[in-house]
């Protein structure tokens, strides 16, 4: 746990106790990490950490909706499929073409049995698995549980090395609790402001004290009112603290809040609200407080 401990603090991404004990009880048990949590509270960034921390590749399952086996286990390679049937037809050779056309050589890995085929212990990371259906959702099982799969014309695929799993959830329809049992569960929330003074201190080294501090208080009233639906992530707030570093400013005041509001808010109904709910000179005065 000290070793992972130390390994999160050396790449810059600032956890606490249970979050570490989570991820070295899952590396431990072999289990993969579901992680549930707003946008913007570090889900995914935790996998690309575990692939720093261990020097190993990351392989990402981009989720969406529609998204099914093919796209994420594999697909035959048609064209050169069909470029060896015409060799093998000017050849005037065909036998065992059935068994040349479905082997190795003509199989596109896909994230999935990328991770399955690969020689070193890889992290796989499946983002936002809540945007996939049901069936997609099950068919995951039989990988989560025996880290196999099934390709007809092969056999079944054995992992060499069973990968590090982490999958994340923005919580946008309740998973099933098949998918729930396989997995060691962590919900992360978005952080306090003393832990984004010290995410800021990490990422963003030159910015003052000060101004750290009153970025990081900002950042969580935003966050409290109920209603603004794309609340600032941690991501934007570390673009923030960038930007009005590049602007050479050591302070905020209610003029640079409303200069640079659109670095925390994205959406023109978001912005309004801000305005008549907050306010550039309360968020400032806040802050400062």
């Amino acid at each position: 746990m000290e070793n992972i401990r130390k390994g999160f603090e050396e790449v810059g991404y600032i956890t606490d106790s249970e979050v570490i004990i989570t991820v070295y009880l899952a590396l431990k048990l072999e289990k993969p990490i579901l992680i549930e949590g707003e946008p913007g509270v570090g889900k995914t960034e935790l996998g690309k950490v575990l692939g720093q921390i261990f020097h190993t590749e990351l392989i990402r399952l981009q989720c969406y909706e529609g998204l099914d086996e093919n796209k994420a286990l594999y697909e035959w390679n048609y064209q050169k499929q069909l470029l060896k049937i015409q060799i093998m037809k000017e050849a005037q050779s065909c036998e065992n073409v059935e068994q040349d056309l479905f082997s190795q050589e003509y199989l596109l890995e896909r994230p999935l049995l990328k991770a399955i085929q690969a020689e070193k212990k890889p992290v796989l990371l499946i983002d936002e698995v809540d945007k996939t259906d049901e069936e997609f959702e099950a068919f995951l099982f039989e990988l989560l549980s025996d880290f196999q799969v099934s390709v007809p014309e092969l056999g079944t695929l054995t992992a060499s090395h069973i990968p590090m799993v982490v999958l994340t959830s923005n919580n946008e329809r309740e998973l099933s609790d098949g998918l729930k049992r396989r997995c060691i569960y962590l919900f992360l929330d978005y952080p306090t402001i003393e832990r984004e003074i010290s995410i800021i201190k990490a990422k963003v080294p030159d910015i003052n004290e000060k101004l750290t501090e009153q970025i990081a208080k900002a950042v969580h009233l935003i966050r409290q009112n109920r209603e603004i639906k794309k609340k600032p992530s941690i991501a934007e707030t570390l673009d923030w603290a960038r930007a009005l570093l590049t602007l050479n400013e050591d302070s905020l005041s209610e003029k640079l809040v409303k200069q640079t509001l659109n670095i925390l808010l994205k959406t023109k109904a978001d912005i309004e609200t801000f305005n008549k709910q907050i306010g550039a000179h309360a968020l400032d005065e806040f802050a400062r407080s």
